[in-house]
C-alpha cells in the first residue's frame, strides 16, 4: 500500500462536511469532518497539479467525487441550499487547483451501486461497506485501537463520504478491490 491519495470523496453539507482520501486500494489515508471553511484549506493544499513522470503536469489526487443533491420535486429549506452552495464552492475551488473537475455522485447511484436497492438506508449502506472491507470487526468495521480494523476512526458523516469515493470506483474505476 502506498501513502498517496488515489481518490477524494466529500459528503458536502451546509456548515461542516465529511471528506475521505483513499489510496489505490481503496484505504482510507485521511478522512475527518470539519467545517467547509477547513475543508475549503484542505483542497486547496491537496489538490494541486504536479510533475508527472513523462514531465507533464497532473492532479495530485487523479480522482475526486461529491455527492449531488437530486430533485425529488419537494420545497427544501435554507440547508439544501447553502449545501448546493457550498458543492459548487468545492468544486471550483477543486477544478481551479487541479484542472480536473470533479465527479458529483448521487444518492440513488450509491445506493444502487453498494446495496443493489433504491430502498436502502444509511444503515444498509454502512453494512454493505463493513461486509465488503472489513477485514475482522464485521458488526461495525472499525475494531478497536490495539485492532483497528479497515473502518477505525469513521463516525457520522465520514461513512457517507466513503461510500461516495466507493460509488466513483465502482463507477467510473471498476468493481476490483
Amino acid at each position: 500500500m502506498n501513502n498517496t491519495a488515489f481518490i477524494l470523496a466529500i459528503d458536502p453539507g451546509n456548515v461542516q462536511s465529511a471528506y475521505v482520501m483513499l489510496d489505490e486500494d481503496l484505504k482510507p489515508l485521511y478522512f475527518g469532518k470539519v467545517k467547509n471553511e477547513r475543508l475549503k484549506e484542505i483542497l486547496y493544499e491537496s489538490c494541486y497539479m504536479v510533475k508527472g513522470s513523462d514531465g507533464q503536469f497532473v492532479p495530485s489526487i487523479p480522482h475526486v467525487a461529491i455527492e449531488m443533491m437530486a430533485c425529488f420535486g419537494m420545497k427544501v429549506g435554507a440547508d439544501v441550499l447553502d449545501t448546493c452552495v457550498w458543492i459548487g464552492r468545492f468544486d471550483n475551488l477543486i477544478e481551479d487547483n487541479s484542472l480536473k473537475k470533479p465527479t458529483f455522485i448521487y444518492r440513488k447511484d450509491e445506493k444502487i451501486t453498494l446495496c443493489g436497492s433504491m430502498r436502502a438506508k444509511d444503515g444498509n449502506i454502512r453494512q454493505a461497506l463493513i461486509d465488503r472491507f472489513a477485514t475482522r470487526d464485521f458488526k461495525n468495521g472499525k475494531g478497536t485501537k490495539k485492532h483497528p480494523d479497515w473502518f477505525y476512526g469513521f463516525k457520522a458523516d465520514i461513512w457517507q463520504a466513503y461510500a461516495v469515493a466507493v460509488t466513483y470506483h465502482d463507477l467510473y474505476l471498476g468493481t476490483d478491490k
